[in-house]
């Protein structure tokens, strides 16, 4: 009797993970049948190129792709326009997939081997075209899913803008959109296929005025009060700052607005800085004694400053019980192929960063997995990631090499050397989306490592505070 029931076991299980892979590899078969859809969809946005708060062709987009696909859309959220939520299924668990659309301001470039411009204000130089296609190819996979294995559960999209300086995600954590959620799940393009542990700095960014009196720099200087002098004061004083200051720390500025003529004192200026650190009570303190060195210029130059702070987001908080599955469902999928003709634009791209060719193998091969990882940019994931378990890779959507936000980033995402990268970046979402729906107990561990790390006293409080979206902060 017990020989005939262990059989029978042996029978369900083995017909179960027979039928399980028999699901996915259906799944993925099907993301394969419609990646030259998706990848119409991606181009489509890598030639809008809009920036932050600004997308409104890039959102329309891929709220009608989810809408037609069954998806319900809630528009326009957390006060953002270009902001929405795209949803399916109902009940628990609720499994999150985040997507971007923003472009970078001065970066436009065609899809060729050698710097020219597109004409155009803005560039997809950080793949943000291929984020959100691909999350969206993503979500309406994991729909089908669930559709056709009859499942409960709650697939949900979060269209979420202006990653790039304009923190949509701390809003619309701030709004508390994402507290129901039990896993968030993002990516992000790149020059490898990589899901070991993230990390991501802190950032507080902010406009600095200065408000002078004009006055004609030859004939009458001394009655003028020059703006320009207040915002090169507080430089100054800001990099004398740096010797002294956390070594992780990292500070930018550039001066957005100088004044109009040299022979005119500037009346008006303004200088727009970041500050970076891995800690956000850290990143606080060193923007506190910026402002000191703000007050400090208006002051020795007789002029009068004001700031608004722009963005401020979270440094990110890992989750390795979700990165290790994300980690084997990156490895299931595999990296990129290149075609002959492929390899050949990959080639001329590879010399302009100075290499004899591109390295195939690193955009063929996914990372070795790590626990442990240093941060050098920022991301309002950040902020998500201390509201929700979340967790994320990389694929290789550029030719290996290549760094963020430089002209080869845009030209490889508007080639399909970018459109296959995205697709792995579906397929591994994907996966990813089944695993949690299928074992509850993947999610609870996740939780219980997100409550560890968090801590039990935890409070999340924006770095941004209280102010409404700063939907004019590329203008």
């Amino acid at each position: 009797m017990k020989n005939t029931i262990f059989l029978m076991l042996s029978i369900l299980i083995s017909n179960y993970t027979i039928n399980s892979q028999t699901n996915e590899k259906k799944v993925l078969e099907n993301l394969d049948e419609k990646s030259k859809e998706y990848s119409a969809i991606a181009q489509e946005i890598w030639n809008l190129a809009e920036m932050g708060y600004q997308e409104q062709q890039s959102s329309a987009l891929l709220q009608k792709t989810l809408s037609d696909a069954g998806f319900s859309i809630k528009k326009g959220v957390a006060g953002i326009p270009t902001a929405f939520i795209a949803e399916y299924g109902s009940g628990s668990p609720i499994i999150g997939i985040m997507g971007e659309y923003d472009a970078l301001p001065g970066l436009s470039q065609e899809a060729v081997t050698e710097k020219k411009s597109a004409g155009k204000a803005a560039g997809h130089a950080c793949g943000h075209h291929l984020f959100g296609t691909a999350s969206t190819a993503a979500a309406i996979a994991t729909k089908d899913w669930l559709a056709a294995n009859n499942k409960r559960g709650t697939i949900r999209f979060y269209g979420t803008p202006a990653e790039e300086g304009g923190g949509a995600k701390v809003y619309m954590s701030r709004e508390g959109l994402f507290d129901d959620v039990d896993v968030a799940l993002h990516w992000h393009p790149g020059a490898k296929n990589a899901a070991s542990a993230a990390a991501a700095l802190s950032n507080i960014s902010a406009k600095f005025r200065f408000y002078g009196v004009s006055a004609h720099a030859a004939g009458a200087p001394e009655k003028g009060r020059s703006s320009l002098d207040g915002v090169e004061a507080m430089n100054n004083m800001v990099n004398m700052m740096r010797e002294h200051i956390p070594q992780e720390t990292r500070i930018h500025y550039v001066i957005t607005d100088g004044g109009k003529a040299p022979n005119v004192v500037p009346d008006f200026a303004e200088v727009y800085y970041y500050a970076r650190h891995n800690r956000r009570d850290v990143v606080k303190s060193i923007f506190d004694r910026i402002v000191k060195a703000a007050e400090g210029g208006a002051l020795g130059t007789g002029t009068t400053m004001d700031y608004e702070i722009v963005n401020g987001v979270h440094e990110l908080l890992p989750n390795l019980t979700l990165q290790k599955v994300v980690h084997d469902n990156l490895s299931e999928v595999g990296g990129v192929a290149y075609s002959a003709e492929e390899k050949e634009f990959a080639d001329k791209i590879a010399k302009s960063l100075g290499q004899e060719k591109a390295d195939l193998n690193t955009a063929k091969n996914i990372q070795p997995y790590k626990t442990e990882a240093r941060a050098y940019g920022s991301t309002d994931v950040g902020d998500v990631s201390f509201v929700v378990p979340t967790v994320g890779f990389s694929t290789a959507t550029w030719v290996p090499g290549t760094s963020a936000h430089s002209w080869q980033a845009v030209a490889a995402g508007g080639t399909n050397i970018g459109n296959k990268g995205m697709m792995v970046a579906a397929k591994t979402l994907t996966l990813t989306a089944i695993d949690l729906f299928s074992n509850q107990n993947l999610i609870a561990e996740a939780k219980k490592e997100f409550e560890e790390k968090r801590g039990a006293d935890f409070k999340y409080i924006p770095l941004l505070g209280d102010r409404a979206p700063a939907l004019d902060y590329r203008n």
